[in-house]
């Protein structure tokens, strides 16, 4: 028999969406994730992933369960065998034997004294709560810190009195062994009359920490005036350990929907600020570095995380081990940023000096993690040398090879490679990689050059109609088809990432519902214009976008091929120009075929 504890850590540890995600593709509708129903078939997406449950449902054969279900029922796994795969993916050993008579009692033994220490920890959050209201010093600090008693109250905050033994006055008992072992009490020297016992927060301002199920599980304990440490954390106890717990996760669960983003910050009082001013998405480590549990978590309730540093060398450090500990979870459907601030601003006194729009606007031109990447490689490395860039290539190689394997771990390797102004073959064989070779009719290449495309106004007028009107078809078609029309240039971009932002934060939406929300958007006059004009196509089908993005292809290989055409192309160039025409020539006869008409 597995206890039941190891089950609930395990999957605490796991993330259902990666699960499942490797056996069903899956894409962001919504605070859920949708795909089509491993367990019978269909050809509309009602399978959902919760990644805040941690719990899969189909809403057309009734398959729903955890991530230990999903892979017995899929893959049809024992219990056991189930428990142990997910173990090893998360570094867990499975308890081999079963638990006798006397192991089961003590497993419920630690269930109700871990219950026990959360009692005690509630009331400890009461008591400083209570204290607060009772100083009025703590209370100023608090107001010059420029918080409100609402967002103190939301957030549990309380003071420490600065007496030895204020805690007595909260528990009938101050020589409960229970007190140390929560952390609250420091005990030093043997029982007897030398043993002293003293509060370990005193004269600080209380943050209680909560689980991502509300528990008070621990303290963290912020000075008053210039004294150390600044912050003083719980020791580890049987229900608090720093590297798994994030301050301010159990506030933000909302705010990380709604703002699409995790901001991680340094200090507990720079989230209570942030939440105050408007960024309530703000959380922050418990004085350790960000750690992959730390990142399992904050990836159940949101796809990106932006960490906020310091511009300095310690910063940039901090940054390193963040960087090191996001790759390995970094999919290609996650979003991993780097803000740097002004060295004289924290988050806090940026957002008040420069206010909530300037902040916005940094953290969207936070540093990607690719860039970050290649930036932490190239530390220290004099790329305008050989030897330089040799280096850079050393440092990176682990930090690459950490990657997931995906689409953005082949898009770094040509740029490493243009970095140490070597060919992509080259550095691939150094590494010990095979370049992917496209099989003759597998899907179509990307466009040659990257700027944006000017399909021909009828037919991006016809898409971007077509999608307004029925935005579920966005995520019907395929990544190639998509990557086409992002390309698009102009008010069709514009509206195209409007609409995608759109399908991602809130779902699939009516064409009323979207008609709203497009009201303050400078194009809305021209959209509109698009929908009314489809007024009488109620009958449209998916097959009437395909058939439009099939001529946009044309359009687009036949601009390539006549850049081709024009140059003085060489033996590969000519290989590709073939290539470009008889994929043109089959879209139009794929595309005659299914009009009846030339295309």
């Amino acid at each position: 028999m597995i206890p039941t504890g190891f089950l609930q850590d395990l999957l605490s540890r796991v993330d259902i969406v990666e699960v499942v995600g490797r056996q069903v593709e899956l894409r962001k509708s919504g605070a859920n994730h949708m795909g089509l129903c491993p367990f019978h078939g269909e050809k509309s997406p009602s399978f959902s992933v919760s990644a805040t449950k941690q719990f899969y449902h189909c809403f057309g054969c009734g398959a729903h369960g955890d991530a230990i279900r999903f892979l017995m029922e899929h893959s049809g796994m024992s219990f056991i065998d189930a428990v142990r795969d997910l173990a090893q993916q998360v570094g867990m050993s499975v308890p081999d034997t079963p638990l006798d008579a006397a192991e089961q009692q003590r497993a419920a033994q630690d269930k109700v004294h871990r219950a026990t220490i959360g009692e005690l920890l509630d009331r400890a959050a009461e008591h400083y709560r209570q204290q607060l209201k009772a100083h009025p010093s703590a209370i100023d600090y608090l107001k010059r810190r420029g918080l409100t008693g609402e967002i103190a109250q939301r957030f549990g905050l309380g003071y420490a009195p600065p007496g030895w033994r204020s805690l007595a006055s909260a528990f009938a008992r101050y020589d409960d062994p229970l007190l140390a072992e929560a952390g609250m009490v420091i005990v030093q020297g043997d029982e007897g009359d030398e043993q002293k016992r003293y509060d370990r927060f005193r004269d600080r301002i209380m943050f209680p920490i909560r689980s991502v199920k509300g528990e008070v599980i621990g303290f963290g304990g912020r000075v008053l005036d210039g004294g150390e440490p600044k912050y003083l954390n719980s020791p580890e106890t049987p229900v608090f350990v720093k590297g798994r717990e994030l301050y301010g996760l159990y506030e933000a669960r909302t705010a990380l929907r709604s703002k699409g983003y995790a901001l991680v910050v340094e200090g507990y009082m720079d989230v209570v600020a942030l939440a105050q001013l408007g960024f309530a998405n703000a959380v922050a480590t418990l004085g350790t570095a960000c750690t992959a549990e730390h990142l399992h978590k904050l990836f159940r309730f949101t796809d990106a995380v932006v960490f906020s540093f310091d511009g300095d060398a310690a910063g940039r450090r901090a940054a390193g081990r963040a960087l090191e500990a996001a790759l390995p979870l970094a999919t290609d459907m996650r979003s991993v940023r780097f803000l740097f601030l002004p060295s004289e601003h924290d988050p806090d006194s940026f957002v008040r000096t420069l206010g909530p729009e300037a902040f916005e606007a940094q953290v969207a031109q936070a540093v990607p993690l690719s860039r970050q990447l290649i930036e932490h490689a190239a530390a220290g490395a004099d790329m305008g040398t050989a030897e330089g860039r040799a280096r850079m290539l050393a440092q990176a190689k682990p930090l690459w090879s950490a990657l997931p394997e995906g689409a953005l771990r082949r898009q770094l390797l040509p740029e490493l490679a243009r970095q140490a102004q070597m060919d992509t073959a080259d550095l691939a064989s150094l590494w010990g990689q095979v370049a992917p070779v496209r099989a003759a009719q597998g899907p179509l290449r990307a466009p040659l050059r990257h700027a944006a495309r000017r399909a021909p106004a009828g037919l991006a007028d016809q898409a971007l109609r077509l999608l307004l009107r029925h935005n579920e078809w966005w995520e019907r078609l395929s990544g190639e088809d998509q990557g086409l029309l992002h390309e698009l240039g102009g008010v069709h971009r514009d509206v195209l990432a409007w609409l995608e932002r759109q399908i991602t934060e809130h779902g699939v939406q009516t064409t009323s519902a979207l008609d709203v929300a497009m009201a303050d958007e400078s194009w809305a006059p021209m959209a509109r214009g698009w929908l009314q004009a489809a007024l009488a196509d109620e009958e449209h089908g998916f097959e009437d976008l395909r058939r439009v993005v099939q001529r946009m292809w044309i359009e687009a290989l036949g601009d390539d091929a006549q850049v081709l055409a024009s140059s003085e192309p060489d033996a590969a160039a000519l290989a590709r120009l073939r290539e470009l025409r008889e994929r043109i020539a089959g879209l139009k006869a794929a595309l005659s075929g299914s009009t009846g008409q030339p295309a």
